[in-house]
């Protein structure tokens, strides 16, 4: 029999990851999950920052890292200016001072433009699950164990699921943007 829940929910993972994903976004107020996305090559593998050193955020426009090990502070500096965060890490010690600067007009249209693009990705694999799902319903009416009346009646209710799912990635990227733009 078909299951629609199980669509449901890999469409809710999807926007798990794209939440993830919008929470890095600088903003012009310091966020420790804006690093969440940058990897550091130690001790032969990426790592993400939080797993070697600590995150903390003392002020509105500060990020610090306190590295546990000396030799890694080098290695979180250069993967911090490779990013696309446009941070300036400052070192004093095993301690990486992270001041976030305010956001210009043009930051802010670049950031506009990728949560966009975040958001229409997000979407485009929303439909692709759902598109799947179709698929499934198809293989299930010709090996005859649906009905087509069954067919259309489960395609309306993933298409209902996949309709909210686009609304709720619509309502986090224009959410997303009001915070850009209020800073």
């Amino acid at each position: 029999m078909f299951d629609e829940k199980s669509y449901s929910l890999k469409m809710a993972k999807t926007i798990d990851v794209f939440t993830k994903e919008l929470s890095s976004l600088r903003t012009g107020r310091a966020n420790a999950s804006m690093l969440d996305l940058i990897k550091v090559d130690v001790y032969g593998q990426l790592m993400p920052i939080n797993q070697v050193g600590s995150i903390t955020t003392p002020e509105p426009r500060m990020i610090n890292i306190q590295v546990w090990d000396q030799n890694n502070v080098s290695l979180i500096d250069s993967a911090i200016k490779k990013s696309e965060l446009g941070l300036n890490p400052q070192i004093d010690g095993q301690l990486i001072r992270l001041p976030v600067p305010e956001l210009n007009e043009e930051r802010r249209t670049e950031l506009k433009k990728i949560i966009k693009s975040m958001g229409e990705k997000c979407k485009i694999s929303i439909r692709n699950i759902r598109r799947d799902a179709n698929e499934d319903l198809k293989k299930l009416l010709k090996s005859k164990e649906i009905s087509e009346d069954d067919e259309k009646s489960f395609e309306k209710k993933i298409q209902v699921i996949t309709d909210n799912h686009v609304s709720i990635i619509d309502e986090k990227v224009t959410s997303k943007e009001k915070e850009i733009m209020t800073i």
